[in-house]
């Protein structure tokens, strides 16, 4: 008995995309794995080991999350991108994640403090992170201004809608806001350029119609920052520090077609 499958021909439909434009606006929440800062300057030059760090995503108000002088507070994600075949796009954007190093953990520190009253809280090798010791953030954020590459299919499609599946990978640079403060130095705030990241992603896009979309990715990647800002004097001074990191994201945007089709977007050949 022979069967058919007339739902068969829906899996993997065209993309149709040769020559769109599209951005969109999202948020993040995100992750990072623990890592050593190194701090040095004028009298100290010491390592903290294994130091913990989480995200701080803003509480959700309508108000700040649509405000236009307030939109860009929670942390978020803006990307534009082209798409040079219908498959293949590229893309320019700024992950604004926050990372927050957790105050009052204990930690292993190696190296010196010349300042004998911050000497005496190291305590057999190691020392508690107090707002007294140091605070440390990049909180304006852990700023990843990247170009990446996406790779997408089609999965399903109706006449309205056409979800499709992306992988992608990028590279870019870091220029947090770093809100430091060290040892009673005066607290730095300001953005710098202090390294680089790179980044693989995988996610699912929802076309709606020919010109708005909806997609939720998943990235994971590797940041470098060996020139991060600790004080605000314009000396010497600077910390380090390279880690993992995992985000969540999610984005509204717009879908712009610069060339007729003769069909609806997603539509097969």
């Amino acid at each position: 008995m022979a069967i058919t499958c007339t739902a068969c021909a829906q899996w993997f439909p065209d993309v149709e995309r040769k020559g769109n434009l599209f951005g969109g606006w999202g948020w993040n929440r995100a992750a990072y794995s623990d890592s050593d800062i190194h701090f040095k300057g004028d009298g100290y030059d010491f390592t903290l080991l294994n130091v913990q760090a989480k995200d701080r995503q803003t509480q959700f108000k309508a108000e700040t999350y649509f405000g236009l002088n307030t939109i860009t507070i929670p942390q978020t994600n803006m990307r534009f991108g082209y798409f040079i075949t219908n498959n293949i796009s590229i893309t320019l954007g700024v992950d604004h994640m926050k990372y927050v190093m957790q105050n009052y953990q204990t930690v292993a520190i190696e190296g010196r403090i010349d300042n004998k009253d911050y000497a005496s809280m190291v305590k057999e090798g190691e020392v508690l992170l107090s707002p007294s010791f140091l605070t440390f953030e990049h909180t304006d954020g852990l700023n990843y201004v990247n170009a990446e590459f996406e790779y997408h299919t089609g999965i399903w499609k109706n006449k309205i809608f056409h979800l499709n599946a992306f992988a992608g990978a990028g590279i870019g640079l870091m220029v947090p806001k770093s809100n430091v403060k060290l040892m009673g130095f005066e607290r730095n705030d300001e953005f710098h350029l202090a390294g680089a990241g790179t980044d693989i992603k995988i996610g699912a896009e929802l076309l709606i119609g020919k010109y708005f979309f909806l997609r939720y990715e998943g990235k994971t990647g590797y940041i470098n920052m060996p020139d991060i800002l600790t004080r605000n004097n314009g000396g010497n001074d600077r910390a380090s520090q390279e880690f993992f990191f995992a985000a969540m994201d999610g984005m509204f945007g717009f879908n712009l077609p610069l060339k007729k089709k003769t069909g609806a977007v997603g539509a097969e050949k």
